[in-house]
């Protein structure tokens, strides 16, 4: 599992433009999963609709972003049959302190993708 190179172009300037609004929200949110223990792996899936994953944390309306941010974890998706292999996924899962792991839905596409924290 890698970052998807089809994300590049078309997708990751609007990720990253609103990444930066929302990383410190996001890295809480993460942090709060972990220290609460729900899970120590945090999935965040961002679409520009409503999706059944998750909980809603952040509507995009509510800082004029392009996507809609949702929290959730590894559980919910081994449930929904959306990772297979826990195992490869767990290898692959970087740093939660240092990296963002989004899940991209939109209409073609379905990617997990890891974003860095912005440096302090």
């Amino acid at each position: 599992m890698q970052n998807d190179p089809e994300l590049s172009g078309k997708y990751l300037g609007t990720i990253t433009k609103d990444f930066v609004v929302v990383a410190d929200s996001i890295k809480e949110a993460s942090y709060q999963i972990r220290k609460q223990g729900f899970s120590e792996f945090p999935i965040f899936p961002i679409a520009k609709v409503e999706i059944p994953i998750g909980q809603l944390l952040i509507p995009r309306e509510d800082l004029n972003l392009s996507w809609n941010y949702y929290a959730t974890y590894i559980d919910e998706f081994v449930n929904r049959k959306l990772i297979e292999n826990v195992d490869e996924f767990k290898a692959a899962y970087k740093d939660p302190d240092e990296f963002c792991c989004l899940f991209v839905v939109d209409e073609k596409l379905t990617s997990f993708v890891f974003v860095p924290y912005p440096e302090d």
